[in-house]
């Protein structure tokens, strides 16, 4: 039971963790003692506001206080030793517990390797309560180190005037980035995969099923139309609505939805569902909601109201996640650096086109006689998925992988897993490969073996691609694999980007921009970023356009989503110009800074041109995939600067 509660408290405490001082019921004060070139003593001081209590040790799970440093080269040399000892009292959470309630001091020792910073950034984690109320805290610190120095840091914001362009300036006044998608293009591409969810098991039996439940209760045919169409717009508005919350995050912090899409972890997150989606598409499982749900739903439905139809939509959604759910996966993960809007338009077109159908078949019932039976060509269908889903799992994590240089899925082992799964998938349709509910000596349809030649077509061109004389087969594909030089045929340390003179270092760019007296073309991408690898592999390819850049240009890569940490001398806290405190600690903090800052652009890819003595040349522009148009951006900017 106790247990129980731990996990309770904790999860109450997720949802109300206080990081601030201001708002914490215990307040925090430390500094740190020198004991010898590297090595110092850190005493906590922390004092408990009345009627608050702070957990020591306790054998159901909670932690007594402890510091946590937030650089790697900064080891505690033993447990924190606390100046007095925890009493046993009584608790409500957790019926008795050893707690400190009155003011306590904590000392730990710690060693820091290498560069000393002149002040340690600390985090002190407690638990603490008060009646029934619970808080798990993590509490900033900083200590002033005796032998530390000052971090210089990187001087993010440009002089003033730098990036006004001229009046006559090239390109577009605003950029347009990697979420340029037209809303229009969002909207088709979730109404697509609106079309592909109908046409599975748990949608396409639904229809007429629906459909005749309609015109049967219906009193008049007036009413059964009116009665569909509004079960449409309930559908309709169901998946709009569900994409609501991602406005209230997104208004949060503008970059949130770019974090999440190049963040290794999540990536690797997206990986296991995805997996997870795979099998239950192959038919060894079956992904549902809670049947309460369902049932909840379902007793609130019928003709008597609106009400009553709009939980009808909310039933068939529910009924239906096992194979709507995927779909939806892959529209949510390929909206993020879209931002919220983008996953709104996806969101309408996928209940557009699920709505469609029960409301034109209520219009026109007749239509339900030339509609094709169920049987077992759903289950290929959904298995077909199941390829296709297993294949998109890869890709997120080959995002992880790149964002954090692990070596993991290189260009040819990701394409040689997207090989085996084509080829598995072409040897399915045959009836080769054998899954759950399969029949072995099925007859084969002949838009089976059709797929089926597609499928193993598709794999034989994914291993000849592999060659590095052969990318060009691959080019339709820019932007899914890892790109060409994230090889192993080809050192990793190499320069990244085709033909930058620099990764990742602005100012060794700016140095050799005022030596060899060219201007600065900023390449703002990311190791995830899908459209930066399609221009790189479709438009920086072109003859002229690759020879423009190299004759031209000091070209610099600068990675946003390169999760890599900063040397321990480089790292630092930047006040952005909104007053925001930020710390600098991945070379993917710096450059995206260092874009938001300047720019006002937090999307890639993005492009800047500016002069040795960094002025902006021209507006930046974003993904642009005609070659003749970025070129003519090129050669504009270069004029500029004479």
């Amino acid at each position: 039971m106790n247990k129980i509660l731990v996990f309770f408290a904790f999860l109450i405490a997720c949802l109300t963790t206080v990081t601030t001082q201001a708002q914490s019921p215990v307040t925090v004060t430390a500094k740190a003692l020198l004991v010898n070139d590297s090595s110092y003593t850190i005493k906590a001081n922390i004092e408990i506001k009345e009627g608050w209590h702070v957990y020591g040790t306790n054998p159901d799970g909670l932690n007594a206080p402890e510091l946590n440093s937030k650089i790697e080269t900064a080891k505690f040399q033993n447990k924190a030793i606390f100046s007095t000892k925890p009493t046993e009292e009584k608790d409500i959470l957790f019926t008795k517990a050893f707690v400190f309630n009155k003011p306590f001091e904590l000392t730990q020792n710690i060693i820091i390797g290498g560069f000393q910073p002149d002040s340690l950034q600390l985090l002190i984690v407690l638990n603490v309560a008060k009646a029934d109320s619970f808080l798990s805290l993590e509490i900033p610190l900083s200590v002033a180190l005796a032998n530390g120095k000052k971090v210089a840091g990187f001087q993010i914001l440009l002089p003033a005037g730098a990036t006004e362009a001229p009046s006559d300036a090239c390109g577009a006044a605003t950029a347009t980035t990697d979420s340029s998608s037209s809303p229009w293009e969002l909207l088709l591409l979730g109404f697509l995969g609106g079309l592909i969810a109908l046409i599975t098991p748990c949608v396409f039996p639904m229809i007429p099923v629906t459909v005749s439940f309609f015109t049967k209760r219906s009193k008049t045919r007036k009413q059964g139309i009116k009665n569909g169409l509004l079960y449409g717009v309930s559908i309709f508005l169901i998946y709009v609505l569900a994409s609501l919350p991602f406005h209230i995050v997104g208004n949060v912090q503008p970059e949130i939805f770019n974090s999440i899409s190049t963040n290794p972890w999540l990536n690797i997150i997206f990986f296991i569902i995805f997996i997870f989606f795979s099998i239950s598409f192959f038919g060894f499982f079956e992904i549902s909601l809670p049947s309460g749900i369902a049932n909840k739903a379902d007793s609130k439905s019928g003709l008597g109201s609106l009400a009553g139809i709009f939980f009808m939509a909310i039933t068939l959604a529910i009924v239906s996640f096992s194979c709507t759910g995927p779909i939806l996966g892959t529209l949510l993960v390929g909206s993020l650096q879209g931002g919220a809007w983008a996953l709104t338009y996806g969101m309408a077109g996928f209940g557009l086109a699920l709505a469609l159908p029960f409301s034109l078949f209520a219009i026109f019932p007749q239509w339900l006689q030339s509609l094709p039976k169920s049987g077992g060509w759903l289950d290929t269908v959904k298995k077909v998925l199941a390829f296709l889903e297993l294949a998109l799992a890869f890709k997120f994590l080959s995002n992880a992988d790149l964002v954090q240089h692990w070596g993991l899925l290189k260009r040819e082992v990701f394409l040689g897993i997207w090989a085996i799964i084509s080829i598995a998938l072409a040897l399915y349709l045959i009836g080769k490969l054998l899954l759950p509910h399969d029949v072995k000596g099925e007859k084969i349809s002949s838009g089976r073996k059709m797929g089926a030649v597609l499928a193993f077509a598709f794999g034989i061109i994914l291993i000849v691609g592999m060659a590095p004389k052969n990318t060009y087969l691959l080019k339709f594909l820019s932007g899914f694999p890892p790109p060409t030089h994230y090889s192993l045929f080809t050192n990793t340390s190499e320069q990244a980007g085709l033909h930058a003179n620099v990764v990742n270092d602005y100012e060794k760019a700016l140095q050799l921009s005022k030596q060899e007296n060219k201007p600065i073309l900023i390449d703002f991408t990311g190791w995830a970023c899908v459209n930066c690898r399609k221009m790189e592999e479709n438009v920086w390819t072109d003859p002229a356009v690759m020879g423009f850049i190299q004759n031209n240009f000091i070209l610099v890569s600068l990675y946003v989503d390169d999760k890599a940490l900063l040397p321990v001398d480089k790292r630092f806290t930047y006040t952005t110009k909104t007053g925001d405190k930020k710390e600098i600690t991945s070379v993917g903090d710096l450059w995206a800074t260092f874009q938001a800052e300047n720019f006002n652009q937090s999307s890639q890819p993005l492009y800047v041109v500016m002069s040795p003595d960094q002025k902006l040349l021209s507006n930046p522009v974003g993904y642009t995939p005609n070659a003749t148009e970025y070129l003519n951006w090129l050669q504009c900017s270069v004029s500029k600067a004479k």
